[in-house]
């Protein structure tokens, strides 16, 4: 399915039947990582599978883009379906422009699962992250894996399924490094924890205990900075916890399955 933006076609997966849940993917890679969820919800849930611009299928103009750009693609991605008000569970990236959206565009928004990820990189993202977005362009995709394989992954996981491992890194390596690099750079200015508190939907924190790229620090800020939130904090487990994890997309599952029933 398509959707016409401004800069280009944005590209969704749309499965399943009843309220809406909307999964918004990591940095470099595309709503493919999401199958093993979309198996969980879609008996329950409509689960829709957006493409980031210029990931996946999704095409894009070339044009600078923010995080709260991200985040207005995904508002009219639910509005277009006028099935709304989504259930979001985003993942590090995605998770930036869950956080984006219910700050800008609550009405569209009835629950977030933040999965790995933050509202502010630190006093240094611009450098850091302008470094990554060189990397991204400068360096072969293939080379990048090491580096993106040990953030992602636990070593435990690495060894048990390295069919999964296989699967995400060739999304990864199919990402063109001009959007990866672009996105490095959105992620480098975005900055939303003064408005947290602003954010009414109910919302599960969970993040992995050795994510060292979104440490559960900012999982803290996150769960300490929206009213009424639960932290979960998940033992043997990196940055890409709903991949990794059966445990955490239990509790994404549940999370969404409690506050449907509620409405």
């Amino acid at each position: 399915m398509r959707l016409h933006r401004p800069w280009g076609t944005l590209r969704y997966g749309d499965e399943g039947r009843g309220p809406l849940v909307v999964l918004l993917h990591p940095l470099a890679l595309s709503g493919a990582v999401w199958r093993r969820l979309v198996d969980d919800l879609s008996s329950e849930f409509r689960v829709v599978t957006p493409d980031a611009r210029g990931h996946g299928e999704s095409t894009w103009d070339g044009t600078a883009f923010s995080i709260p750009d991200l985040a207005a693609d995904v508002a009219a991605l639910v509005e277009h379906l006028d099935a709304g008000p989504a259930h979001l569970a985003a993942l590090s990236m995605g998770g930036c422009t869950a956080v984006a959206l219910a700050v800008r565009h609550p009405t569209l928004v009835g629950s977030l699962t933040l999965a790995d990820t933050t509202a502010d990189y630190g006093p240094d993202k611009a450098v850091t992250w302008a470094e990554r977005a060189t990397k991204a362009v400068s360096i072969p995709r293939e080379r990048q894996l090491s580096f993106q394989r040990d953030r992602w992954f636990s070593p435990q996981f690495l060894e048990e399924d390295p069919a999964e491992v296989d699967r995400v890194s060739l999304i990864f390596t199919r990402t063109g490094s001009e959007a990866h690099a672009a996105a490095c750079r959105a992620m480098g200015a975005f900055d939303d924890t003064s408005r947290l508190s602003g954010i009414s939907a109910p919302t599960r924190v969970i993040v992995g205990e050795d994510d060292y790229a979104t440490p559960p620090d900012m999982a803290a800020t996150l769960h300490h900075g929206i009213a009424g939130s639960d932290l979960h904090v998940l033992g043997g487990t990196r940055h890409l916890s709903l991949i990794e994890s059966a445990e955490a997309r239990e509790l994404a599952r549940e999370h969404i399955v409690a506050v449907a029933a509620r409405t």
